[in-house]
């Protein structure tokens, strides 16, 4: 019993922070049809930054229940910052061209941002523990969890719901969705393709980050965690359906649970559970569990 239980709450937490990952390039991939491989150095970048902010914060004595602002401040600050300078300075000129071109031109991005973070923090580990443990814990079947991992399935959960609403009640998001059917018609009722585009590229930023965010309390702040992360989201991208919110959520749920329960009873399996999970959903569902329909040339 006390297996079955550690392996659901296990598989939850993971599959939230998965979702927290992934959901930012997804959004980016459904408007702009942009495979983003920078967005793990986004990732790594908010962890670093929320690690040196809140973590100076903290060793200067004040009020430590501030840490969490701090934290949200720091995502802020990241996705509002490279956002903007990488959309408008590089990717507005590249719209044009082929979506392997876009691929190439995001990774040499990747590669880039992964120096510039060892050039800024250097290659030893950061260390932001205290946030994990400010909010206590709780019991369930003899077992004892951060309320921290609770933080995270409701921060996951909080996403989800505002981007569904956003997109499906609110006039700025069903103009985003008229782009993801059409940019070229959405164009021609008077949308501003352009700026749609720029707030997409800076919300996905902001997620990314805000995902490094939460996440640097749980692990050491190093170099290589950027990497690590894209390979996840890409795989929760993939299963879910390339651009498709519930498939997100879906994919992020069945490979939090069969990692969990690899973890637990097979621990030899557990990064190949990942690409099996993977393997097993493209063998029947190529495009992923909620690939949308193509669009015919007429």
């Amino acid at each position: 019993m006390n297996s079955i239980v550690a392996i659901i709450i296990d598989g939850l937490v993971y599959s939230s922070w998965l979702f927290i990952v992934a959901v930012g390039l997804t959004l980016i991939y459904g408007v702009m049809k942009i495979l983003n491989i920078a967005h793990g150095s986004f990732y790594a970048i908010g962890a670093y930054t929320a690690a040196s902010l809140t973590g100076s914060w903290l060793a200067l004595g004040y009020d430590q229940s501030t840490a969490f602002l701090i934290m949200l401040f720091s995502a802020v600050l990241v996705g509002f910052t490279l956002g903007p300078i990488i959309e408008r300075g590089i990717l507005k000129y590249m719209y044009q061209r082929d979506e392997i071109v876009l691929v190439l031109v995001t990774y040499a991005l990747f590669l880039m941002l992964e120096d510039i973070i060892k050039l800024i923090w250097g290659v030893n580990p950061y260390f932001l523990y205290q946030p994990y443990g400010l909010l206590g814990s709780f019991e369930i079947v003899e077992l004892t969890y951060p309320n921290y991992n609770l933080l995270l399935i409701g921060c996951a959960i909080t996403i989800g719901c505002f981007l569904t609403w956003f997109l499906q009640k609110t006039r700025h998001g069903k103009i985003l969705l008229a782009v993801i059917h059409d940019r070229e018609i959405a164009s021609t009722q008077g949308i501003n393709v352009d700026r749609v585009y720029f707030l997409t590229f800076t919300l996905g930023t902001v997620l990314a980050a805000l995902g490094g965010v939460l996440t640097a309390p749980m692990i050491s702040v190093q170099p290589g965690i950027g990497a690590e992360t894209i390979v996840m989201a890409f795989a929760v991208v993939v299963v879910g359906g390339l651009g498709s919110l519930p498939g997100a959520a879906l994919a992020a749920i069945l490979i939090g649970l069969v990692r969990s329960g690899a973890v637990h009873l097979f621990p030899d399996l557990d990064l190949f559970s990942i690409y099996l999970v993977m393997a097993t959903v493209l063998i029947f569902k190529p495009k992923g569990l909620f690939s949308a329909q193509e669009e015919r040339q007429i």
